[in-house]
């Protein structure tokens, strides 16, 4: 687990509140020397092009040069705490990175010497650093299953978000993902509360150390986001309304927040969005109730980009800037994520404190957690960190890890007569629009927030075109895109890009490897209409079945785009998700038998458009009727379902026990099971147990994923794992917002076996 770079445990309970204490005296005696005007610049984030010299505040000349007028205005008399972002949209190396935010310290301290804090998404890797190890999207970290590859994938962002020289990561993202439609389910863990939670707490570990010690030159600050219930709008589009329960709040949006909160987050984003027509960047009951009062939550809040400008601008909630403004920090906000314009917030700020519309307190509130997160990153000791010191970034043994990453998040979903693997003495045509892209195997927020730069930054690495001619030789490798995408104006588009010659192509190959997907997104660009696969690749899957040959479908897709309408011809379909720099390579060993596929889908694979349920709907949604008068494909019927995903191996599942078939709400329950691996071939297993509450006061799920274990077994090895539950295994939010067992029958599934059991 250890990376060879060293960690700093005190271990000592008694040395850390010591620090505590010793950090909150010395915020108390900043706070008391600080005007008005400099607590209020603590709370000001601005990007990096506002600061460098360009046309405009909007953008920057190449090479990047700091503009002294600019920094002077923004630090010298507003006195800005906090910068993000790069320049023009585009990664740069832990060099520049290095001299840019020298730079800002040497200049953005301030009479009072208080150290500017830097931020940046760095979400599968440093999204913007050259060079930087890059990991599969979160959409398939969360398909690998592997908590263990997960925070070490972690750890490494960590180390090189600190090798460019930024101690604060924007990561991860811990909203819910239910619906397919939306554009940044490739952005978090998937459908499930519990995988979510899971997977967040050991990112957290990751990012910020066991004992979340974010001085330490390796760890980052983390940053959760987006709090609450962003990616379930009614239209499936960003930042568009969403109506919800606070029951559904609770049951399934704010388990994952709550976890990450106790491994001990140091910082929290706001969901850009309105629940129930509120805007969450003008709710106190959210940000200060919820967050703070029942939470416990005591690091820094801070907006997402422009939000609180969108409360009159947008929103329509507040008149003027100046009652935006009043209402996002009376409602909790800690730190404004204003981007541009500036002056505004921070005049409007002044002015309303001045007029006892925002309290001096909660100036001083905000402010103490800013300086004390300051402190903790170590600071105003070490304002920023040196790339020298850094000499695994970018190394071999972080490649490997992204590329296992990679190779266990692939999800094979349909393998019809072992079509796979390939033999590697197979004649192949490659084809398909994502066939020979490293854009679209990284997906956005991959050296540019649109992944539009991707090619500029990632020729070393492989597509998947020149991963398999690297598998089995150019000779027996055909190269025919079929369909590309091109820019039309603002936007992209796909085309028939040599057609008839690929069709031709097929015939005369073994197999064909089709690679549609999707082109690079996220947030509003990614909105779409439809979610079928496009017209035009839809056409050629089935122009291509038309040829008779075997067919292996690649997905390279950020959401499950529907393909029911071609699925049935094709022979093997393998999902990519977003794989990253090394998935070219992953997907050929997959395709050519290197590697046993091990992912398992954390989301339904939907059949069509208007079958959008998760895998815990309720029962209403999944019903028996008589035959013949019913359209059976308009029940519960998804392509495939949340935990599916084929093996080259067979894994046989036997022997579910339980400790005890009765038992209160107080007990532990301990579920075993055996699994075997039955097949010729060393694999990998994801077990997944799931409890249904059978009965209960308001309509229980179908079933809930509760515990889960990656496993990996030789050709006929058997190993029995034993998993333990307690009353949150069995607990659900009721009608009264309360987290409740309730007796009664309940049943555990493991593999397609089942037991009952009792809670008295």
């Amino acid at each position: 687990m250890a990376l060879g770079f060293v960690f700093f445990l005190s271990g000592d309970v008694a040395f850390a509140q010591q620090n505590k204490n010793k950090i909150d005296q010395n915020v108390q005696s900043l706070l008391s020397k600080m005007t008005l005007e400099e607590k209020v610049g603590q709370m000001a984030q601005v990007t990096l092009d506002v600061i460098t010299k360009g046309k405009d505040r909007f953008s920057s000349y190449e090479p990047v040069v700091l503009d002294d007028k600019m920094m002077a205005d923004v630090f010298g008399k507003y006195k800005v705490g906090s910068i993000l972002n790069t320049a023009n949209n585009r990664a740069r190396t832990p060099q520049e990175w290095y001299g840019i935010i020298s730079g800002i310290q040497k200049v953005g301290k301030g009479r009072l010497k208080i150290p500017v804090i830097y931020g940046v998404d760095a979400i599968h890797g440093v999204t913007y650093t050259a060079g930087a190890t890059f990991f599969p999207q979160q959409i398939g970290q969360a398909a690998t299953r592997n908590l263990e590859l997960l925070k070490k994938g972690a750890q490494i962002t960590a180390y090189e978000t600190r090798a460019s020289s930024i101690p604060w990561n924007f990561s991860p993202v811990l909203d819910l993902g239910p619906d397919p439609r939306f554009p940044r389910i490739w952005e978090t863990y998937g459908e499930d509360p519990f995988l979510t939670a899971e997977i967040g707490k050991v990112v957290v570990k990751g990012y910020e150390g066991d004992d979340n010690n974010v001085s330490s030159p390796f760890h980052v600050a983390s940053c959760l986001k987006h709090f609450l219930g962003y990616q379930v709008s009614v239209s499936g589009k960003d930042r568009t309304p969403v109506y919800l329960s606070e029951q559904a709040l609770r049951e399934y949006h704010l388990p994952a927040f709550k976890a990450a909160i106790d491994a001990g987050a140091h910082s929290i984003m706001i969901n850009s969005g309105l629940i129930n027509g509120v805007p969450v960047h003008a709710d106190y009951s959210i940000l200060t109730k919820l967050l703070r009062d029942e939470l416990g939550f005591k690091g820094v809040v801070v907006t997402d980009w422009g939000d609180i400008e969108n409360l009159y601008q947008r929103d329509r909630v507040a008149k003027d800037n100046k009652e935006a403004v009043m209402m996002a920090i009376n409602a909790g906000i800690d730190m404004s994520m204003i981007a541009y314009k500036y002056e505004p917030f921070c005049d409007d700020l002044v002015a309303l404190v001045k007029e006892g519309k925002v309290k001096m307190s909660r100036i001083d509130e905000a402010v103490s957690r800013i300086l004390t997160l300051k402190y903790q990153l170590g600071l105003f000791d070490k304002p920023l960190t040196n790339y020298k010191d850094y000499p695994k970034f970018g190394s071999k043994e972080f490649e490997q890890a992204a590329y296992q990453t990679a190779a266990e998040s692939i999800t094979l979903l349909k393998n019809h007569n072992s079509v796979l693997p390939l033999s590697k003495g197979a004649k192949v045509l490659v084809t398909g629009p994502n066939a020979n892209s490293m854009r679209t195997l990284n997906g956005g927020w991959s050296y540019s927030w649109q992944g539009e730069k991707v090619e500029d930054f990632a020729a070393k690495y492989n597509t998947i075109l020149e991963a398999v001619q690297n598998k089995i030789g150019k000779m027996q490798v055909n190269f025919v895109p079929g369909v590309s995408y091109k820019m039309d104006g603002k936007y992209f588009e796909e085309y028939a890009d040599r057609m008839e010659e690929a069709l031709q192509a097929a015939k005369n190959a073994d197999a064909v490897i089709l690679c549609l997907g999707e082109n690079t997104y996220t947030e509003t660009p990614g909105n779409l209409s439809d979610l079928y696969l496009s017209e035009l690749q839809t056409s050629y899957a089935q122009q291509l079945a038309q040829t008779g040959k075997p067919i292996i479908l690649v997905l390279n897709e950020g959401r499950p785009r529907v393909i029911s309408k071609f699925e049935p011809a094709m022979q093997g379909i393998l999902m990519a998700y977003l794989p990253g720099n090394f998935g070219g390579d992953a997907l050929a060993d997959v395709i050519f038998g290197d590697v046993n596929p091990s992912g398992k889908l954390p989301f339904n694979y939907p059949k069509f458009p208007n079958s959008l349920a998760n895998y815990y709907h309720k029962p209403s949604e999944s019903r028996s009727v008589v035959e013949g008068v019913y359209n059976y494909d308009a029940d519960y019927n998804p392509q495939w379902e949340f935990g599916f995903g084929l093996s080259y191996t067979t894994f046989a599942y036997s022997n579910l026990k339980l400790s005890s078939n009765s038992l209160s709400a107080d007990d532990e329950l301990s579920v075993s099971v055996e699994i075997k691996n039955a097949g010729n071939r060393t694999g990998k297993e994801a077990v997944e147990l799931y409890v249904s509450d059978l009965y209960a006061s308001i309509t229980p799920d179908v079933k809930r994923l509760r515990a889960f274990e990656k496993i990996e077994l030789k050709p006929g090895e058997s190993r029995t794992l034993t998993f333990k539950l307690d009353k949150s295994a069995f607990a659900f939010v009721n009608r009264e917002n309360q987290t409740v067992v309730e007796p009664g029958e309940f049943e555990v599934s493991i593999g397609g076996l089942k037991e009952k059991f009792n809670i008295k």
